[in-house]
Order: structure tokens, then C-alpha cells, then sequence
């Protein structure tokens, strides 16, 4: 009987082996493109740069009832902090982004926060504790506006950098920290 062509078990389970792993390397690489590409595809997509545009173009109620036209906020950097008075990591951060206001607003930093919320709980709120820098009321509608810049989730809080220009230079879904804004600050 004649053993030289029947492979070994252990030659066939190598090769075996390395075939799988083949296949799952490609399988990786595969599952890499895929999401890079997708990524650039989010990036870059015209909707992104269509909602940033149309922002400029927005006028909110303030909790008092007066108008805050978001033109009049271009030519600066801005922070658009997306809050409601219901959320919590919201309300702890609000301390840091006052006092981020007041600290650089000399350097013509402006902060907006935009409330997702019903006006009569702001108002009540805000009378409780106060902030330096401006509130408009977004409303429900707010949620669909943060999804236009980038809040996939539709998570509070939601911050947006803003350069001078207009253009998104950062976003963060989630609860703010010093480093987040010496970060940002530093951007303009």
C-alpha cells in the first residue's frame, strides 16, 4: 500500500487553518473600507454642510420672549450647547460653560445654549440658576436640528464649536469637561 499521497492529518489541518485566516484577514480589511469609506462619506456628505448654512439663517424666542437671530452670533467662535432643563450631565455642565463665557468672551468666544425644552421651564429654571450667556428656545424641533449637525443619536447634551466663520470645527454628544473646552478654545 502506498502512503505518499494521502496528506497527514495534521498537514490538512494547517492548511486549513491558514485558509481561515485568510478569510478572516479579508473579512477585516473588508469591514475596514467599508467603514472608512463610510465615514468619509458622513464627512463630506452635502446635508452636513446644508444644515450648518441654514443655522445662520435661524432665529430662536429667548425664554423672556425676546428674538435671537443667529446671523447676529457669526463672525466669532461660538459654542451651540443642545440642553433641557430635565438632564442632568446638562445642568452640571452649565457652571463650566458660563464661566468658559465669561473667561472668553474677551477673546471673542460666544456661548449659546439652545433649549429643548418648553419656555416656561426654562424661564423657571434660569431664574433659579442664571447664565451669562444667551438661551434660545429650540424646542422639540431642536433635536432635529442637532441630528443636521452631526447628533446621530439625538443624545443631550450636544455641543458644537463653531469657527469664526461658521464652519464645525468640533462636536461632542455628552457631557462637557475643562479639557474639552481648553481644547476647543484653542481651535479658533
Amino acid at each position: 500500500m502506498n502512503h505518499e499521497n494521502v496528506p497527514t492529518s495534521g498537514h490538512s489541518a494547517g492548511a486549513q487553518s491558514a485558509g481561515r485566516r485568510r478569510v478572516l484577514y479579508a473579512g477585516v480589511a473588508a469591514a475596514a473600507a467599508l467603514a472608512g469609506a463610510g465615514l468619509a462619506w458622513w464627512k463630506f456628505q452635502p446635508s452636513a454642510v446644508t444644515a450648518e448654512a441654514a443655522l445662520w439663517g435661524l432665529t430662536f424666542d429667548t425664554p423672556t420672549g425676546e428674538k435671537l437671530v443667529m446671523q447676529s452670533l457669526r463672525g466669532k467662535p461660538l459654542l451651540v450647547n443642545f440642553w433641557a432643563t430635565w438632564c442632568a450631565p446638562c445642568i452640571e455642565e452649565m457652571p463650566l460653560l458660563d464661566r468658559f463665557y465669561r473667561e472668553n468672551s474677551a477673546k471673542s468666544w460666544q456661548v449659546l445654549g439652545l433649549a429643548i425644552d418648553q419656555a416656561g421651564a426654562v424661564d423657571r429654571f434660569l431664574k433659579k440658576t442664571p447664565v451669562s450667556y444667551p438661551v434660545g428656545m429650540a424646542g422639540m424641533e431642536g433635536t432635529d436640528l442637532g441630528r443636521s449637525l452631526g447628533n446621530t443619536v439625538g443624545g443631550l447634551p450636544f455641543t458644537v464649536a463653531f469657527d469664526a466663520a461658521g464652519a464645525v470645527l468640533h462636536r461632542k454628544i455628552g457631557q462637557l469637561t475643562p479639557a474639552d473646552l481648553q481644547q476647543w478654545a484653542a481651535l479658533k
